[in-house]
């Protein structure tokens, strides 16, 4: 049968955008549910700031008149512009194992950009690096994060085929959480502390964090563009406030970390308990009771999952890492975590993924995003 892709223009048609990956993945026991209270704001044209600055399509693909696939486009004009760079980006493609149908997804998003003057396309690539990026392609044996893409191990062979090549690849490490820190970084932390007039602040409550928002994303705006961090354009004040709303109700205080020096913020870290099982359990769904099955999993977990770092350009190399690292550590002891997930790691950023390694890092997972000209 011939397939039939259409952008998407009504509740019900988003509706069923959202909702297609779970009839896809059905059975398919590493992938966990988004959250689809998140993905309900995330795809709303009126509720996600980002399509203010953005040129967005979504379609879905139906063949004998059942929906079996769906991708989006996007073009990141803030982005492009700061970069001046034409790329665009395609994310969130769906499909059952069908070239033909993967091929008429992708196509229909280049086919989009080309007249609005892309002359690049990425993916799988969102918004921003905030949102998941890269398919997998190694480590498929282990369950998604809440935070990345969980692909069929197909999908990378398929994207190639069409003439896509490796743009980045992004590295993922489990470190052990050790019951006693190696004395090594103990003596780096105490000396730090002790010498750098610097303040370590830790949080026991969630509404402590509310005042350190802004500070937090403002120095992961400067940090991200001084580090040129692949894919990432400097958030707004509303981004930063739909940020938090976004994540805020669920991190855990106990595992945010942040350096003052004086009334600067100079560095934070961010993780938060693995609640994927929990996810899972829910089905995606929140309300009314599914929130339970997710709490109760993170409270079971013993893995911690690493969001976000940063440290001010004029800090880096004095240890700061190790001082929020050793926090972190003892943290995730304490609550009796075994493992730290450390999320994306550009495969450039060697310094970075040797501190990893020394700490008994391994690699667990590898993510690539593709590139092809328009």
């Amino acid at each position: 049968m011939s397939i039939d892709i259409r952008e998407v223009k009504t509740p019900a048609e988003l509706k069923t955008f959202i909702y297609l990956p779970e009839k896809i993945h059905a059975g398919h026991k590493n992938w966990v549910h988004p959250l689809y209270m998140d993905d309900k704001k995330y795809f709303t044209r009126k509720r996600n700031k980002a399509f203010d600055y953005c040129d967005v399509v979504l379609f879905l693909a139906r063949r004998g008149g059942e929906v079996v696939g769906r991708v989006m486009g996007i073009i990141n004009k803030r982005f492009n512009a700061y970069r001046k760079e034409d790329i665009a980006r395609f994310a969130y493609l769906e499909c059952g194992e069908d070239m033909a149908l993967f091929q008429a997804l992708v196509r229909a998003v280049e086919d989009w950009a080309r007249p609005k003057g892309a002359t690049r396309i990425i993916g799988p690539y969102g918004f921003s690096d905030q949102d998941p990026e890269g398919w997998i392609i190694e480590g498929f044996d282990n369950r998604a994060t809440i935070a990345t893409y969980y692909n069929f191990e197909w999908m990378p062979r398929y994207i190639e085929e069409m003439g896509y090549a490796k743009d980045i690849d992004y590295y993922v490490y489990k470190i052990p959480v050790p019951k006693e820190l190696p004395e090594f970084y103990v003596k780096i932390h105490d000396r730090i502390r002790r010498k750098g007039n610097y303040t370590l602040l830790e949080f026991k409550k969630r509404k402590d964090l509310k005042p350190w928002i802004h500070p937090i994303f403002e120095l992961m705006n400067e940090a991200y563009v001084n580090s040129n961090i692949y894919g990432y354009a400097p958030l707004d004040h509303k981004e930063m406030d739909d940020l938090a709303k976004r994540y805020l109700p669920i991190v855990d205080p106990r595992f945010v970390k942040i350096v003052k020096k004086g009334d600067q913020v100079v560095s934070f870290i961010i993780a938060m308990p693995d609640m994927t099982e929990g996810i899972q359990k829910a089905r995606g769904r929140l309300v009314p009771f599914g929130f339970i099955k997710v709490l109760r999993a993170a409270k079971k977990t013993k893995q911690l999952d690493l969001l976000l770092a940063a440290v001010k350009k004029e800090y880096r190399g004095l240890g700061l890492d190790v001082m929020m690292g050793v926090a972190m550590l003892r943290s995730a002891s304490a609550a009796g975590m075994d493992i730290l997930d450390t999320h994306h790691e550009m495969e450039s950023n060697v310094k970075v993924r040797a501190e990893m390694e020394k700490m008994g890092g391994v690699l667990y997972k590898k993510f690539r995003v593709w590139t092809k000209k328009l």
